[in-house]
Formats: structure tokens, C-alpha cells, sequence
């Protein structure tokens, strides 16, 4: 599409301002599975260097391509996932080649090598090499399944790690009445098994470059896409851990443990789609008063909203969340898509969003405000196309659009010449660049510029307290004052305690987190017995959810509605270094504590609030929780079958998830930058703004191609494959993931189904044949399966090469995955409330600062107010009898 069929001025993206990694040099080596965390990186200013081989054989190769016009250079998925990289041409099986790519090393910060196993070995360059001969890089090692371990040789796809990862079981349509799947499970689109694993590495990679300006010292990360998967579900993961209660899937709605009756989709007159949910009863109490507006609506009952204080569920996985959908189904069919009231409704207070495709967000001004994409040109083919390039803006830095993804060896020339002269084309590294020559920073979100301090240097290594591990953590001394609530902030802050934060968890009874019930009677040792799902009650201090959402911090009740109390918060925000919140945007404003009151407060603070849709903007006030922000970032939209079946999306707040990896990404970026220049941060992160930049192939397809996004099922729509699905096996409700991407692979599917004639009939000898004839490969193939116990059927396929995994529930990653054992997934953390149980271990290692989900309490979440005596004491010198009295009064 030209820039006028775009339907709006050409976008230049965010404001041009330095980046906060600006200065850092990254060196990017392998396949797919590292380049979205290149991607961010280069979006986050770093020089990332991308070495590719002289044939290209690179993901150049695969579609869809410009115009469908096959070439290493009009491939939309390199476009997408390399876009402000460099790419270098070494031939690494000569010394020459190899002399570069270690003079390359010598000049980098970072190395993200996502090579086979036996390759930089093979080359001399194993773990311990460069370790030995480049002791400040931080290495960044990304594989399938680890480096080790009995899976350790399989081969996957996105599909595959979806299935084995778990987000698959979670995902997909209702079962028929009797409860029987007769629809296999829907996998998300498209490729987030990279972008899951890309931004936990991402924020890994700047944590080590925290650490490093500390104590001099690189070190190595290792993250297996596996175990990064498997810990992105929700809601079954513990509900198996504490409870051993399966979970069922259900359509475009959250998994849980029983398949409710309504879904919160509404259709409208031209069968498009509207998201509506409700978290209590206030939200189902707004209806009423709204739909009157329209003439329905009469019948409702006002509900007794003090019946729910002091407990809050997890948005979307109650049977309420559905309430009222019949009428609201009356409400929504009156319209069309485009007239959808769904912005007055959100006035009115109600969660909702309609379900959008992704390519209508590149249209929406209130992205368009935020800076969320630019048209970026090619000028080798005379066009600019529409990229997603930012998923937060702050006032101290700016996302890099860069240039558009560079020619097979663009940059080889001026890179090794670089190399020879001893110089570097980009900003001093991060042990070059001080506080005075820091470039000056613009304020997107208008804010004055804030005035540098001399960088604080960090406590001495010896006086650290040492991690369980018997390692020092690499955010020592960092204190987080932490109003963060549900898993897209909360989940941000979890991290950064387990990288040694003192994360302090503030809240107030009025309006607690989503702690969401208790553990069942007998703990841990009736866990250990049960041989059925056990009952917890449906209030007590905690669940097993908010456990695993919370480890490492230390938890205070504080009303910062009361004078005192917000008496109180000043006190804490003049000494600590990052305020994070996640309530709707105004909220800390209309407590006294809006941007430039913080600052004046404390100059060197770290203000970083997450909302659903941003605070900048035309949504600026707008509500979401995961289901809604997926609905609006066109991700729901993307799974399932091919319209006019409903859609799938995913079954569990996916961006809440993502949302919290981007804002510890986006907390510890600038905890990097005010390490480098002593500048203060204010950060605007939106959890649906992470979710669009995930979408960035469907949007350029279609501002390339005009192709909108049509869903496809379980197939490939962007990696040519066949046969490609999930295929019934034995048993009930048990499946298995296969994706054949070549000939050999199809060839080794038929010879151990034991049918080589497959592979010998004409309509199936090449790739494009195989896809148009895809639907009777897959009766094929299913007729193999339907009779193979699934571990079996995949051994099996996995020893020919073929790239097979089983679509695992939470049961089987906890009971039956030898790989997640072997990576050592959960940790056990001791809770003095609920006693010891799993959690989910953050899904990296780093070598000598490794990451601990009990933080440097070593111990679970808290309880509500659980450390106010010590806390209190320490912070402000407040006494175990004033702490009585201030509670007596109603202020903490």
C-alpha cells in the first residue's frame, strides 16, 4: 500500500531523543529465536550487529514476502524482527572470518547467540571461551530446550513450544454439552514463542549490564524457550500446584476449572465482535444505569458491592465475568462494527473493547499519539510500509525506529572498518559515557527536563547479602515502593525482586490485590496425597495465583487516602529509588504524587506506572485488564478457525504476562540510563502497546501487501509448512503438535506412521502440494495418531527429526516433563502464612548474579501488612506501638 492508502500523514514514531541503552553494542548470532530480543534491544538504542552467513540462510528465506515475490530481501518476517539492526557477512568456517567475528566480540557489550549446540564450539568459541578471553560481555545464550538435559536434541516450532509450553491446552472452543473436545486446541498467532522468550531475555541482558557497571564483570545468561513458555500460562499452573485441579478450555474466555455457559463475546449486525467483562459488582452495577441510555436494561438488580471488600478475583475467571451477556448481546447487534458505542461505555465505566484486527490499530490516533508506529522507508524499493516501534514512552529516553532491516551484508564494510581504525559509529559504551556527557534527553510526556545527579555508586560486593545461591543478586540496594496490583504490574515488580530488589508492596483494605481465596486444609502434605482435585476456601490470606504473582516482596498497608497516610508515602518515596503502580492513569495524580511532585520529592526517582491502554492519549482513561487489552491489540482476533467462526485469541491474560516482562524491561532500561547520566525516568507502559508490537508481520502484510489478518487455525499463514496441526491421539482430550517444514520431514512422518506411500503420491511430493491438499494430510496423519499414546507418537517423530510435542496441561510440565525437571522451573519458597510451596522460577539463569523467585527474603508473598512493624521501623523509624495506633486511626 502507498503512504496516502495508509489512511492518515505518514508516521514518524516516537519524538527523536536518545535511546537508554544508547552506547551499547550487541552482536546477535543464530536463528529466529533471538532476533525479537535484538529487536527490542536495537529499539532501546542499542548498535545490534546482526552476523549472518554468506549464502543468507537466515529467516531472510521464509514468507511471506513483498508482493509475494520471493527474495532474501523482500521477506516481511525479516522486516519485522530486524528492523534498526546492522547485518555483517562473515564466513565463520574460515580464520578470517573468524579473526572478525572475535574482534566483533572484543568491541561488543552483548553477545545474543541463538546458534545449534555444536556451532561456536565447533568454531572454539564455547561458554568458557568467551568468558575467559571477553570477561565483560554478557552472553546471552538462547535455545530450544537448554544446552543439556534428555530433550535436549528436539526440534520444535512455535506450534510445537505452544503445545508442549502449555498456552495450547489453554486455548481453543468449548466442549459439546457432554463435555467431549471435538474441536482440537487453537494455538495463538503468530510466533509468540519468541516473543515470550525474547522479552524475559531482553530484560535479563540490561539486569547483567546493571550488575556489570557495578562490579566490572559481564556473565553468561542462559534461557531455554521451553521453560520461558512454560511459565507464561495463568491461572492452571498453580491451580494445579496447590490445588491439583485440571483446567478446560473455553472460547475467546479464560481456561478454568469448569467450562461456564456464556461467553463475553458480542456480535455485532456485520459479525464482528465486542469484548465485555466484568470484574464484581461495581462493574455489573454500571450497566444498569448505561443501558437505560438505550432503552434496556430495566431488569437489572443492583448488587451489594460490600460483599466482595477485602477479596478481588483475577479479571476474567470468574462465571460473573460473563454476566449479563444476553443482554448486552440485545445492546451490541444494533450496531455495526465501526459504530460500536464501546467508548462511551468505557466513560461509562464498563470493561470493554471490541475485538479489533491488528492492521486497525496502525489507523487509531491514540497510537498514533503515543508515538506506537512509524512508517519507515525502504528506498531501495521507493515505498514506506507501517511498523510497530514502541511499547512504552518516558521522559527521560525514546524508542528507536531506526532504519528499515538491513541488505544480506549492508553494513560488512563499515562494521570491519570500524574494527580496523579502532573506533565505533555509535555513542561511547556504558563504561565511557558519564553523567556529564550524557546527551540531553526531551520529555514526551510533558515534562520539563529533570535535573542530573552525580550516579550513586552501588554498595560494595563483599557487604551484599548473598542470594540462596551463595551469589550476589544484581539489584542490590535497589528499593521498589510498589502499588502495583494484578499481574501486569505486579508481575513487573515479582522480577525485579527476584533479581534482589527490596521490593515493598503497599496496599490497602478497601481495595487488595487479587489474592483470591486460600490454600486447602492440610497443605502442602494433603497436596502431596490428593489423588482428586482438593477444595480451598474461597477467602483466606492468599492463593496459590497470588503466591507465584508476589514472591520476594515485603508487604505494608498503607491509606494513602488519609493525610497521615500520605504523609507517610512521601517519607517512603523521598528514600526509595522506583515508585511503580499499575492503577488507572490519574489515580497517583489525584493523590498529590503526579510526575513533577515526585521529582521534586526525590530527584533521582524512577516513577513507572503500567495501564492497560497508556495514560497518553485519546484512551488515556480508558480501563483494560488482560482479556481487554488482547481484544484491542488485535490478538484476540488472531486465533482460531478461518471466519465466521468465532474467535479464539488466548485463554488466559496472555498480556498480562507480557505486560509485566515489558514493564521490568522498561523499569530496569532506566535504571541503566540513570546509572549512566543520574537522570530521573517517568514511564507511561501500556500492557495492549506490548501486545501491538507483537503484531508487527501481520501489519506490515498488510500495509505491503493489503492483506489484512485472516486467521488459519493451527496452520502456518507465515511459515510455509505442511502438514502442520494438532492431531487427535489416544486417550481422552489428548493431542500432539507436528510441524513437517521440509521434505525430509514429511518423508520421516510417513515412514514412522508406517505408510511411506505417503510421501511417494504426487500431491504430496512438494511443499505447495502438501498445503493445497493440507486438508487430507491431516486425515491422514490424525489416522496414525488417534491410535498413538502421545509421548509415544512423539519420541518417536522426534528421533526422525520431525519437529512433535504434546499439548501439555499443567499436570504434565509439574508431573511428567523430564525437561522442566532437569531445568530445575519451580522453585520451592518458604511462606510463613501458607507454608512451603512452588513457584515459578524466573526462566533465565545468569551466571554470577542468578535470579531467585523468593527474592533476597527468600520467602513467598506476603500476607496483607505482614512486614508494616519491620518495614515502618526501618524505612522511617516508626514504633511497633505508633504502627498500633496509626492502624487504629485507619491510616496503615
Amino acid at each position: 500500500m502507498t503512504d496516502s492508502e495508509l489512511g492518515t500523514a505518514p508516521l514518524a514514531g516516537p519524538e527523536p531523543r536518545p535511546g537508554s541503552l544508547a552506547g551499547v553494542r550487541v552482536v546477535e548470532i543464530g536463528d529466529e529465536q533471538g532476533e525479537y530480543c535484538g529487536l527490542t534491544l536495537a529499539g532501546l538504542g542499542a548498535d545490534v550487529i546482526r552476523v549472518e552467513p554468506p549464502d543468507g540462510a537466515s529467516t531472510r528465506r521464509f514468507g511471506p514476502f513483498l508482493d509475494d515475490e520471493e527474495g532474501p530481501d523482500r521477506s516481511l518476517f525479516f522486516w519485522a524482527y530486524n528492523r534498526g539492526k546492522r547485518s555483517v557477512v562473515l564466513d565463520l568456517g574460515t580464520d578470517t572470518g573468524r579473526a572478525s567475528l572475535e574482534r566483533l566480540l572484543a568491541s561488543a557489550d552483548v553477545l545474543v547467540d541463538s546458534t545449534p549446540r555444536p556451532f561456536l564450539p565447533g568454531i572454539g568459541l564455547d561458554g568458557d571461551t568467551l568468558e575467559r578471553r571477553f570477561p565483560r560481555l554478557v552472553i546471552a545464550r538462547i535455545t530450544p530446550f537448554g544446552d543439556d538435559g534428555p530433550w535436549a536434541d528436539h526440534t520444535a516450532s512455535d506450534l510445537v513450544h505452544l503445545a508442549l509450553g502449555g498456552p495450547l491446552m489453554n486455548c481453543g472452543y468449548d466442549p459439546r454439552p457432554d463435555g467431549h473436545y471435538d474441536v482440537a486446541p487453537m494455538a495463538p498467532q503468530a510466533f509468540h514463542s519468541l516473543h515470550i522468550t525474547g522479552e524475559q531475555v531482553a530484560f535479563g541482558i540490561v539486569a547483567a549490564l546493571v550488575y556489570r557497571r557495578r562490579a566490572g564483570v559481564g556473565q553468561r545468561l542462559s534461557c531455554a524457550v521451553h521453560e520461558a513458555v512454560s511459565k507464561n500460562t495463568e491461572t492452571d499452573l498453580m491451580a494445579w500446584v496447590v490445588q491439583r485441579q485440571p483446567y478446560f478450555r473455553q472460547t475467546a474466555r479464560h481456561a478454568g476449572a469448569r467450562v461456564g455457559e456464556d461467553i463475553t463475546l458480542a456480535y455485532t449486525k456485520d459479525g464482528r465482535w465486542l469484548n465485555v467483562i466484568s470484574i464484581g459488582a461495581r462493574d455489573r452495577n454500571l450497566l444498569g444505569p448505561f443501558l437505560q441510555r438505550y432503552g434496556l436494561g430495566q431488569d437489572l438488580a443492583e448488587e451489594k458491592v460490600e460483599l466482595e471488600v477485602g477479596s478481588r478475583s483475577i479479571p476474567g475467571t470468574t462465571p460473573a465475568a460473563s454476566a449479563n451477556v444476553e443482554i448486552i448481546q440485545r445492546l451490541v447487534r444494533r450496531f455495526t462494527f465501526d459504530t460500536l458505542p464501546w467508548q462511551e461505555m468505557q466513560e461509562a465505566g464498563l470493561l470493554c473493547a471490541p475485538v479489533r484486527k491488528p492492521h486497525e490499530n496502525a489507523l487509531d490516533p491514540h497510537w498514533h499519539a503515543r508515538g506506537t508506529y512509524a512508517d519507515i522507508e525502504h528506498p531501495e524499493l521507493g515505498r514506506s510500509f507501517r511498523y510497530p516501534v514502541s511499547k512504552w514512552i518516558a521522559t527521560g529516553s525514546a524508542w528507536q525506529v531506526g532504519r528499515r532491516a538491513p541488505l544480506l551484508g549492508e553494513d560488512t564494510g563499515q562494521v570491519l572498518a570500524e574494527l580496523a581504525a579502532g573506533t565505533d559509529a555509535s555513542a561511547p559504551r556504558d563504561d565511557q559515557l558519564g553523567a556529564a556527557e550524557a546527551p540531553a534527553a526531551a520529555a514526551p510526556v510533558a515534562a520539563a527536563p529533570v535535573a542530573t545527579t552525580a550516579t550513586r555508586p552501588g554498595p560494595p560486593l563483599a557487604a551484599e547479602r548473598l542470594s540462596v545461591h551463595g551469589k550476589p543478586f544484581a539489584l542490590s540496594g535497589v528499593t521498589v515502593f510498589d502499588f502495583t496490583w494484578f499481574l501486569a504490574s505486579a508481575g513487573g515488580t515479582r522480577f525485579l525482586a527476584a533479581l534482589g530488589a527490596d521490593v515493598i508492596k503497599v496496599e490497602w483494605k478497601a481495595h487488595p490485590d487479587t489474592r483470591g481465596g486460600g490454600f486447602p486444609a492440610g497443605g502442602r502434605e494433603a497436596r502431596r496425597q490428593a489423588s482428586a482435585p482438593l477444595t480451598a476456601p474461597p477467602t483466606g490470606p492468599m492463593s496459590g495465583q497470588f503466591n507465584n504473582k508476589n514472591p520476594g516482596k515485603r508487604g505494608i498497608s498503607l491509606n494513602v487516602r488519609h493525610p497521615k497516610g500520605r504523609e507517610i508515602a512521601h517519607e517512603f518515596l523521598r528514600r526509595c529509588d522506583i515508585v511503580a503502580e499499575g492503577f488507572s492513569p490519574g489515580v497517583f495524580e489525584r493523590w498529590g504524587f503526579g510526575w513533577d511532585a515526585l521529582r521534586s520529592i526525590n530527584p533521582r526517582i524512577i516513577y513507572a506506572q503500567q495501564s492497560g491502554m497508556g495514560g497518553q492519549g485519546t484512551y488515556g482513561r480508558f480501563r483494560a485488564v488482560g482479556p481487554i487489552a488482547g481484544s484491542l491489540s488485535g490478538l484476540t482476533d488472531m486465533g482460531g478457525l478461518p471466519e465466521p467462526a468465532l474467535p479464539t485469541g488466548w485463554g488466559y491474560s496472555y498480556l498480562d504476562w507480557l505486560g509485566a516482562y515489558s514493564f521490568s524491561l522498561a523499569i530496569l532500561s532506566a535504571i541503566y540510563q540513570r546509572d549512566v547520566t543520574g537522570e530521573a525516568q517517568w514511564i507511561d507502559a501500556s500492557q495492549t502497546e506490548v501486545g501491538l508490537f507483537t503484531t508487527a508481520l501481520s501489519v506490515l502484510d498488510w500495509s505491503g501487501n493489503g492483506r489484512p489478518w485472516q486467521r488459519y487455525g493451527n496452520r502456518s499463514p507465515y511459515r510455509p509448512a505442511a502438514p502442520q496441526g494438532v492431531y487427535r491421539c489416544a486417550g481422552e482430550d489428548r493431542w500432539l503438535a507436528v510441524t513437517c517444514a521440509g521434505d525430509d520431514q514429511w518423508e520421516a512422518l510417513a515412514r514412522v506412521a508406517g505408510h511411506p506411500e505417503w510421501a511417494r503420491d504426487s500431491r504430496f511430493s512438494t511443499l505447495a502440494g502438501r498445503r493445497r491438499h493440507h486438508d487430507e494430510i491431516d486425515r491422514l496423519v490424525e489416522s496414525w495418531t488417534v491410535t498413538r499414546e502421545p509421548y509415544a507418537a512423539m519420541e518417536e517423530l522426534q528421533r526422525a527429526g520431525v519437529a512433535a510435542g504434546v499439548a501439555q496441561t499443567a499436570e504434565d510440565r509439574c508431573d511428567h516433563d523430564p525437561q522442566l525437571a532437569h531445568l530445575k522451573w519451580l522453585t520451592e519458597v518458604p511462606n510463613p502464612a501458607v507454608g512451603t510451596w512452588p513457584v515459578a522460577e524466573v526462566p533465565f539463569d545468569l551466571s554470577r548474579t542468578p535470579p531467585h523467585a523468593g527474592g533476597p527474603i527468600d520467602k513467598g508473598a506476603p500476607v496483607y501488612g505482614e512486614h508494616n512493624y519491620e518495614v515502618y521501623e526501618q524505612f522511617l523509624g516508626i514504633s511497633k506501638d505508633d504502627v498500633d495506633a496509626l492502624a487504629e486511626e485507619g491510616v496503615i
